[in-house]
This record gives structure tokens, C-alpha cells and sequence, in this order.
């Protein structure tokens, strides 16, 4: 008689509810050893909801989860749970102050005969998966792919037998995702389960041999991704939605010739997320430039710089003429300048506070009235087009925001932005953990705001399916403007090459390069 091995990790039945929300609904899904699992679904799918419940964190109201055919451990029993899974989070749960070795041991001392035992074992792990990186290192001085791979050794080290990768290249840049793809190859060659979840449908695609869709709570579908295409999944996904995958085109041409709402002139400012030198560009009323690189390039401190958000050294910032002082976000906003930030949580809105409350607070003096009271009802009335046209999931424009999904979040802070009626946008990253049907109404929205109101957007992300909307892409390569796209649609394997420093311009770059590194 043949018998087969129970599922390594099995979750059946799992219901949850959040007052009268139901997260997730009689959800079934299993993970086999020695297979990587990709979870994928629009944001408020549920998959926030189900990773908690896989690790222990949060108990279903409904259903069982079983490890290896047996019940798991009652919720709060967080060791006993850490030796059958452990969870790799999106945001890093790595202690800057402590070691490697302390950080990979953290929660487990007590296992754990002495400092040389644990920096030994740190030391084993490391070279078992082939991590250079130093046991008696401080976690402050790591780059982000390193901080990542101290939680997975975290995750090894605790003898996990299940894997849980919360969009794990979200702050990567290419070179670091490959690498990361042969570690997650690595893992299930060595008997690992991994569940990979991820809004880049690629990923899943060359990483995961099986993927399953949570659509309202609901599994949707569960297949080999080998038989199924991209179209399949998306369908999947959004349902009978539509889903966009380009704005809409132009009725009539950017007039190039106009003077500039936003110029540029040889900023230089410095900072951890890339220095700028003498960096120059200009936007024109109704035009959407995009400005790429690697993380390191300096793409996202132009944003910030532009937005007032940070301080910069040399050069000129000036909108429709008026120069944007250094490091002052509220005069930059004053002179009209909307800022989309990278980070959502930090800078994108005040989580406690209701979705209405968030997308008016730029415009509080617009709704009050003569006596200057504002009224809630005025409020939910100014919010209430800007959500309706992002498609904006909550349960009332009183929800607050700390409890919505990552892309109702995310769609909160464009509409923020949008409300106040910004000759300037500046957008960094905004589609980052974003749904792919949500990300076309992103997209969509800031293409109007050009298209209508006459406004220059400027877009800086590393994701390059961002610039679809763009009428010029401007390449940063170490700081400095190394080329520039000026004819759409741009040819992705071009844009790659660009980012790199390679191409047509490489010798440009290689004579200016005050690093000594050949970009080639």
C-alpha cells in the first residue's frame, strides 16, 4: 500500500473576521516541502490576514492549521511555532544596535550556551549558504539585501522548516533579487517550503513552482505555475475588473516650448539613499518625466530634495519661478509642489486618523467655513471623488488608515496629494506593493492630473513598468544624469542597460567617474 506525507504546512477552513469584515473565507491551501508556494492577490486580498495566521500571530476565528499533519501550537506559544515557520517581513524586523550574530540568535538566547557558541553558529550558517557576511558585524552598517539576509538566517537558524517571504525584493535592486532567487533555490533544494508573496507576477513566475490567488478573502485558485500565463493569473486576481495596462494616450502634445513649471538647475545634495551632482532637468505644464536608476543612483533624493523633504547643498530647486527652499517641506508645498513618498508609513499619512481626515488635511483651510470650524461632512464630500476615482476599499471614510491593506494605504496618500491641486507632483515609488490592477488606476490618476490640469509630474521610481506613463525618462547613474529617453514607449532591456551605466553614453560616465569603478 502507498502512503503519502502530509503537507508540511496545511491550513483548511481558515476563517477571520475584523468586525463586520470578513478577511478571509473557508481558505484551504497547503505548502510542500521542497517547493516554493507563490501567494499572490489585489491588496485587502487577505494575504496580510493569512501570513499572520501562519505565524502565530494572529489566531483564525474558523478552520486548523497543521504542521506535518499535527495541530499547531496555540497561538502566543511563539518558540514552538518558530520551529516550524518563520517569517521574513516586507519592513525589516532586524535590530540596528545588535550584531549579526545577536540578531540571528534574538529571541533564542536562552538555547544558546554562550556569545562564542552563538557567533560560531552564526559563522556555520553563514557559510552553509554560501552569506558572506562577519557574525560580529553591526546590523546599522549592513545594506538592505544584507539586512534581509540576516532575517533568513534568522529564519535557519531556528531550524525552520517553512519559509515565509513577504515581498522580499521590494527594496532590492537587480543584481540582490538574482541573488536572492538562487538562495530561495537553494532553500527548497535543501527540503525548505517556501511561500513567496509577491505583487510582481514575474517573480512568481520564474521563482515558484506553484502559486495560489486570494481574491475577497476567497482562494480562487491553486495550480503548477507552469500551467498557467500571466493573463490567467491577472483574471484571477481582479475578477471581472478591468485592468488597465497603460494610461490613456495624449489628445495633444506636451508644448515642450513653455516655460517650465519645475526647474532644476545643478543641484548637488548628499544622502543615504544616493548623492546628487550636478544634477539639471526641467518639466513642462502638462508633461510626466521619469527619472530611473539603481536605488543607489540618486533617484529618490531628487524627489525628496524637489519636495523639500530633505536639504540640498548646491544648485536651484524653483517651481513656475519661485525657488523652493532647501529642506523646507511646507514652503515647497506652499509653492505648490505635491509629494508622493517613498515610504508610505512614515511620511504618507497619520495612521489613526480616518481616510477622509488624511486626504483633506492639505485643504482643511479651503472647507472651513466663515467662522473657520470645519465640518466632518465637508470633509468626507472633497474626499469622496478622489477616493471613487482610486477605487479606494474602506469601511467608511471615518476608517482609519492604519487599518486598511498596504494599496489602500498607498492610494490614501496619492488622493492626499492630489486634493490640494499641485502644479508640481513629485512621486517616488508610488506603485511599490501595489496590486497590479490598483497600480493601473496609480498610474491613470497621475497621468490626468498632467493631462487635465496642466500640471508637470515628476516621477522617480526604480520600477521600470512605472514609466509607461512618461514622456521623457531621464537615467541617473551615480548621481549624475548619464541619459534621457524622449520618445514613448521606452524599450525596457534599454532602459536596464542605461541604469547600469552602459549603452551609447558609457564612455561619458566612465570619464566622469570620480569612484574609480569602471561602470562596464
Amino acid at each position: 500500500m502507498v502512503t503519502t506525507s502530509p503537507p508540511l504546512v496545511q491550513v483548511s477552513g481558515i476563517d477571520k473576521r475584523f468586525g463586520s469584515t470578513r478577511a478571509l473565507r473557508g481558505v484551504d491551501l497547503s505548502i510542500e516541502a521542497g517547493r516554493c508556494l507563490g501567494l499572490v492577490g489585489r491588496n485587502g486580498a487577505g494575504k496580510s490576514t493569512l501570513v499572520s495566521i501562519l505565524s502565530g500571530l494572529l489566531a483564525p476565528d474558523g478552520g486548523t492549521v497543521r504542521f506535518d499533519g499535527e495541530p499547531a501550537p496555540p497561538v502566543g506559544e511563539v518558540a514552538r511555532w518558530r520551529d516550524w515557520i518563520s517569517t521574513v517581513f516586507q519592513h525589516s524586523m532586524v535590530v540596528p544596535d545588535l550584531t549579526v550574530a545577536e540578531n540571528v540568535f534574538l529571541g533564542d538566547v536562552g538555547r544558546v550556551v554562550g556569545w562564542r557558541e552563538m557567533r560560531a553558529r552564526t559563522r556555520e550558517i553563514m557559510a552553509e549558504w554560501g552569506y558572506e557576511i562577519e557574525a560580529e558585524a553591526f546590523c546599522r552598517d549592513l545594506s538592505v539585501e544584507e539586512l534581509q539576509i540576516v532575517e533568513i538566517a534568522r529564519a535557519l537558524a531556528r531550524g525552520a522548516r517553512c519559509v515565509l517571504l513577504d515581498e522580499p525584493t521590494a527594496a532590492l535592486e537587480r543584481d540582490a533579487v538574482r541573488r536572492l532567487f538562487e538562495r530561495v533555490r537553494r532553500l527548497v533544494d535543501g527540503g525548505v517550503a517556501v511561500l513567496y508573496i509577491s505583487h510582481h507576477l514575474e517573480e512568481v513566475f520564474e521563482i515558484c513552482q506553484d502559486v495560489a490567488v486570494l481574491r475577497d478573502g476567497q482562494l480562487v485558485l491553486s495550480a503548477p505555475t507552469a500551467d498557467l500565463g500571466r493573463e490567467q493569473l491577472v483574471a484571477a486576481m481582479v475578477g471581472t475588473a478591468p485592468v488597465a495596462e497603460r494610461p490613456a494616450a495624449r489628445e495633444q502634445a506636451v508644448d515642450t516650448e513653455a516655460e517650465p513649471v519645475l526647474r532644476v538647475e545643478e543641484l548637488t545634495a548628499a544622502s543615504a539613499r544616493g548623492r546628487l551632482s550636478g544634477v539639471s532637468l526641467t518639466v513642462a505644464p502638462g508633461e510626466v518625466v521619469g527619472v530611473t536608476g539603481l536605488l543607489s543612483a540618486g533617484v529618490a533624493t531628487l524627489g525628496r530634495v524637489v519636495a523639500g523633504a530633505v536639504p540640498y547643498q548646491g544648485g536651484r530647486v524653483s517651481v513656475r519661478g519661485q525657488t523652493v527652499r532647501s529642506g523646507r517641506r511646507d514652503l515647497a508645498q506652499r509653492a505648490g509642489v505635491g509629494y508622493v513618498p517613498e515610504d508610505r508609513l512614515a511620511e504618507g499619512f497619520v495612521a489613526h486618523l480616518g481616510v477622509a481626515e488624511n486626504v483633506t488635511m492639505t485643504i482643511t483651510e479651503r472647507l472651513a467655513d466663515r467662522f473657520g470650524v470645519l465640518r466632518p461632512g465637508r470633509r468626507t464630500a472633497a474626499a469622496e471623488p478622489l477616493t471613487r476615482a482610486l477605487s479606494l476599499v474602506a469601511a467608511s471614510p471615518g476608517q482609519p488608515v492604519g487599518e486598511l491593506s498596504g494599496g489602500n494605504q498607498q492610494k490614501v496618500t496619492v488622493a492626499r496629494t492630489l486634493a490640494h491641486d499641485p502644479g508640481v507632483v513629485v512621486a517616488i515609488t508610488p506603485t511599490r506593493g501595489v496590486d497590479v490592477a490598483s497600480k493601473a488606476l496609480l498610474l491613470s490618476s497621475l497621468a490626468d492630473v498632467a493631462r487635465t490640469t496642466g500640471a508637470g509630474v515628476l516621477l522617480c521610481s526604480d520600477e521600470l513598468s512605472d514609466l509607461v506613463l512618461c514622456d521623457r525618462v531621464i537615467v541617473l547613474v551615480r548621481g549624475e544624469v548619464f541619459t534621457e529617453f524622449t520618445e514613448p514607449p521606452f524599450d525596457r532591456d534599454e532602459l536596464i542597460v542605461a541604469t547600469e551605466g552602459l549603452g551609447a553614453n558609457a564612455r561619458v560616465v566612465d570619464q566622469q567617474d570620480t569612484d574609480g569603478v569602471d561602470p562596464r
